[in-house]
Parts: structure tokens; C-alpha cells; sequence
């Protein structure tokens, strides 16, 4: 049987289908390459397809012999949903649904879904557990809550099991050094600050410094990309051994301000970095911690890859030796 994966040539998405395929599993990739890139394929079959398609995603269905789903594929930008979320309502919910649908015509019922930190909104407290209230921010974390929550209203109807997992800031890259970060535009604070110190752009812009915190920029949790893609492993094999719907926050239960990275990114590239305070993003929280105790109690996750430094020099070596992504050489 093999594992369909929706966005699997994406950033996240391309590190679980590594995983997946270096333990043997087939893998179908479902991406329609808006930020995909068929070099991070890691070997594994590539559909090109849009989740908005109904009529592709049947036919991907009916291809290939699908018993569960990893779904990555989404629009994930926080600041373009608060000005276009029509777009994203469209992708991430209405894509969503899409899927599930042709899942239960194909009685395909074990899906693990990339979520977000974003579905909390503000913390009422640091570190967040699961059961915090949710009060997304923007539109991007409010159309992960829908589907959350639509995945659990599927789970009593159709019996479709799900896990869900939050994950807080996916950062690095895979140690293999065949895999990594490679987004046009770029939006994540490590891989800017990394093409900075390249001398790929001019500056990294610090969005606020009056955030209350200690040194007035954001505080957010970073969590290693090849961690996260384990976790996504666990996740399948436990709906796949029978495991009841869950969901969990994936983060590494340490704060990281956007001067610190940049301190850090300095100290591992031996570089410098110059960097400038800008207005602060519409829909920006100002910390976002993670508390990850469920999984690690539940499914034995245990992230390897959990110091900042470990994280960002991932990220360099990628960075460094793919100066211009996937066109790189």
C-alpha cells in the first residue's frame, strides 16, 4: 500500500517523504509545485495536482493503491491571509475538504494533518498546552481551526482518524545535506537571515521592537524540520496500528527572540548581519512557546535536533552550499 502525501515536495513535506521513503514505505507526492520542487523527491513518485482539483485527486486515487494520507499542501503565509483570505480559505479549507472527500470515496480513513501554532492566537500562557483556548490571529490560523475541527466532526460521522499535528516555527534542514529550505519569496526568519549573511539581501527586517519582551522582538519556538517529519511517522503508525484521533503541538519548549537568531545565525555563518526595526505584521502574536509534552508521552517523540546553534548550522550548511536553492550547481 502506499502513502499519499499533499505537498510533498514543499518544505516540511519533502523531509517526511525522505523519512517515509528511507524506511521503505511507497510514496505518492500530490503537489501542484506553486512552492514545490521535484528534486526533493528523495526518489518517491510525483503527482502534479492541485487539491482543488476533484477530478486529479480521484484519478491519483484510483491509480494507485492509497491507504493514508499526509496532508502538507497549504498556503502558509500570515500576513499575505490577512490580505487575500479569500485564497486561503479557498486552498487550506475548501482543498481540505476536497481531499477528505476523495479519501472516504476511496474508504481511505487515516490522515495525518500539518496544523499550526497559529490556531492559539496570543497565549493567555507560555508554554501552550493543547487544550489551550484557540483564538486564531488571522485568517491562515483560523483555516487550520476549521479543518481541525472538521477532522473531529469527521472522525463521529465517518470514522475518519486523524492526527493533527501544531507545529510551531519548522526550521533547519535534513543533515544529509540533499534536502533543505528553499521558498521564492522567502518568509522564514532563518533562511533570511542565512541569504543576509550571504550577502543575498541587504538586511533582515525585525517586525516591531516594542513587543513585550525582554528585548522587544518576538519570541517564537523553533522546532528542526527532520523532528518534525519524524513526528509525522509516529503520528501515521499510530492510526495505522489503530490509534484513536489526536492532536499535539510540535515545538521544542524554548523561546528564541528574532535578535537572538540573528545573534546566532551571525555566530555560525561568521558573518555579520545587519538588521533594521520595521512597523509589526498585522496578526503577529508576540510569543509563541511550545508545550510538547503530549506527544512525547504518547508516541514517544523526542526531538534530536533541539538547540537553536544545532538547528541554524543545519540550515547553513544548506544554505551555504545551495546559495541559490535547488538551481543551485
Amino acid at each position: 500500500m502506499a502513502i499519499l502525501v499533499t505537498g510533498g515536495v514543499g518544505y516540511v513535506g519533502s523531509h517526511a517523504v525522505k523519512a517515509l521513503v528511507d524506511s521503505g514505505r511507497e510514496v505518492i507526492c500530490y503537489d501542484n509545485m506553486l512552492f514545490g520542487h521535484p528534486e526533493a523527491a528523495s526518489g518517491s513518485t510525483v503527482v502534479v495536482g492541485d487539491l482543488l482539483d476533484l477530478n486529479k485527486l480521484r484519478e491519483t486515487f484510483d491509480r494507485y493503491p492509497i491507504d493514508s494520507v499526509m496532508h502538507f499542501a497549504a498556503l502558509a503565509d500570515v500576513g499575505d491571509s490577512v490580505a487575500n483570505p479569500h485564497t486561503y480559505y479557498s486552498v487550506n479549507v475548501t482543498g481540505s475538504l476536497n481531499l477528505t472527500q476523495v479519501m472516504l470515496e476511496h474508504k481511505v480513513k487515516a490522515l495525518v494533518f500539518s496544523s499550526s501554532a497559529a490556531v492559539f492566537g496570543e497565549p493567555e500562557t507560555v508554554p501552550i498546552p493543547e487544550d489551550h483556548p484557540k483564538d486564531p490571529a488571522n485568517p491562515y490560523g483560523r483555516s487550520k481551526l476549521m479543518f481541525e475541527q472538521i477532522l473531529a466532526e469527521f472522525d463521529t460521522a465517518y470514522g475518519l482518524k486523524s492526527v493533527s499535528l501544531r507545529y510551531f516555527n519548522a526550521s533547519g534542514a535534513d543533515p544529509s545535506g540533499l534536502i533543505g529550505e528553499d521558498h521564492t519569496p522567502e518568509h522564514h526568519l532563518i533562511p533570511i537571515c542565512l541569504q543576509a549573511a550571504l550577502g543575498q539581501r541587504e538586511q533582515v527586517t525585525i517586525f516591531g521592537g516594542d513587543w513585550d519582551t525582554p528585548d522587544g522582538s518576538c519570541i517564537r519556538d523553533y522546532v528542526h524540520v527532520t523532528d518534525l517529519a519524524q513526528a509525522h511517522l509516529l503520528a501515521l503508525e499510530h492510526l495505522q496500528s489503530g490509534g484513536p484521533s489526536a492532536v499535539y503541538n510540535m515545538g521544542n519548549g524554548n523561546g528564541y527572540s528574532v535578535k537572538e537568531v540573528i545573534r546566532v545565525a551571525e555566530e555560525v555563518s561568521g558573518r555579520q548581519i545587519k538588521s533594521v526595526v520595521g512597523p509589526r505584521r498585522a496578526g503577529d502574536p508576540a510569543r509563541l512557546v511550545a508545550g510538547s509534552d503530549k506527544i512525547k508521552r504518547e508516541l514517544g517523540w523526542t526531538p534530536r535536533y533541539a538547540e537553536l546553534r544545532t538547528i541554524v548550522q543545519t540550515a547553513w550548511d544548506w544554505h551555504s552550499s545551495h546559495p541559490e536553492g535547488y538551481g543551485s550547481g
